[in-house]
């Protein structure tokens, strides 16, 4: 699954040899229909119409999907416009799903997800006249109607493997992913960076589970669909002794958050980290787990991309989210505050200082360029 998952996202598989007319794939194609604002609720709209486009996570998978919606959802709230959704249940909908969004009369259409990249640029190229936007992916030969939003996540997933790292009371964490993919690997290589970074300051040798750095190697789903598979390997890396875990897995990380939560409710003083949102808000059930969260501002970024388009001002310069600039982040320790010593949060203060000053460099092949 995870070869088939790598050959769709890397490699471009051709998703538009389809024989079925447009009508056909508009029914049977794209799931569920569009969800859409009420232009008739005599509030005045602008004409501006936004739509989206999910992966096969859909929007609500606690993490970029759902994220990302919200940014669309408030771009509709603050500044008035229309807008329309679609969710994604295969990776055969991304095709019919855009052509759809532009059928409709989409000004711009945000894509979510690195595994809708191949779909946006052949949509894209086919309509020069409309505008896309895509979430997570950035490809240096999209069409000039393509702004890509993405994140350099490494950086604080290096916060958050230090942050780890310091916490651990086995010597032992640990990591997975939904599928080895850059959007996936991004987060892992700047948590194994941040591991080996505590054990280098601190003369210590905490171990990571899952994700070998050097080889681009670990432990995968295969999907970002089989929450069951999650909770099975999170329990497999609990009964290898890691007290900390970091799914990098959409609505997988849920599988994740239930084996950890039942693992305390059995005695062992085991953690989560979330990733993409503040897991405290957006998967609360897993909060008295939860230690931090590996954020991107998904949300803002995604209004901010509308905001402009909406107003006449879109441009195909990448979106580059960073401590810098606020688009990822570490988020609040929340319940768990106390579990984290003051020493640490002064360090973990100091690290991104550096990080932003260029004083740590933080590097992952999958970063953006």
């Amino acid at each position: 699954m995870k070869n088939s998952l790598q050959r769709v996202a890397l490699r471009g598989a051709t998703l538009g040899a389809v024989t079925l007319s447009a009508t056909a794939l508009l029914l049977t194609g794209c799931g569920a229909a569009p969800s859409s604002s009420s232009s008739d609720s005599g509030s005045a709209k602008s004409d501006f119409l936004a739509c989206m486009v999910s992966d096969s996570g859909g929007f609500d998978d606690k993490s970029f999907n759902q994220s990302s919606h919200d940014g669309l959802l408030a771009a509709e709230k603050d500044l008035g416009i229309q807008q329309k959704s679609v969710q994604s249940k295969a990776d055969t909908d991304y095709d019919p799903n855009l052509r759809s969004m532009v059928q409709q009369g989409c000004k711009l259409t945000v894509t979510v997800g690195f595994l809708l990249g191949d779909s946006t640029k052949s949509i894209a190229t086919a309509n020069p006249n409309s505008h896309f936007a895509i979430v997570d992916y950035s490809d240096p030969t999209f069409p000039k109607n393509v702004k890509s939003i993405v994140y350099d996540t490494a950086q604080a997933a290096f916060m958050a493997g230090y942050l780890a790292a310091g916490t651990t009371k086995t010597g032992k964490v640990a990591t997975f992913g939904g599928a080895n993919i850059p959007t996936v690997t991004i987060f892992m290589d700047g948590f194994a960076d941040g591991v080996k970074y505590y054990n280098t300051q601190k003369s210590k040798s905490v171990q990571l589970l899952g994700w070998d750095k050097d080889k681009q190697d670990g432990t995968f789903v295969g999907d970002f669909k089989q929450v069951d598979k999650g909770k099975v390997l999170t329990q497999g890396f609990l009964d290898q002794g890691a007290d900390i875990v970091m799914p990098v897995a959409g609505p997988v990380g849920a599988g994740a958050g239930a084996a950890i939560v039942a693992a305390k409710a059995a005695g062992k003083d085991a953690k989560l980290i979330w990733v993409d949102t503040d897991g405290y808000v957006s998967a609360p059930d897993y909060k008295s787990v939860l230690l931090t969260s590996v954020t991107k501002g998904l949300s803002t970024s995604v209004e901010a991309v509308i905001k402009d388009d909406a107003a006449g001002k879109f441009d195909s310069t990448p979106y580059v989210g960073t401590l810098e600039n606020g688009g990822v982040g570490l988020a609040p320790f929340h319940d768990l505050d106390s579990a984290v010593p003051a020493e640490l949060k002064t360090e973990l203060d100091k690290i991104k200082t550096d990080i932003v000053s260029g004083a740590i460099k933080v590097e992952s092949k999958a970063s953006p360029k």
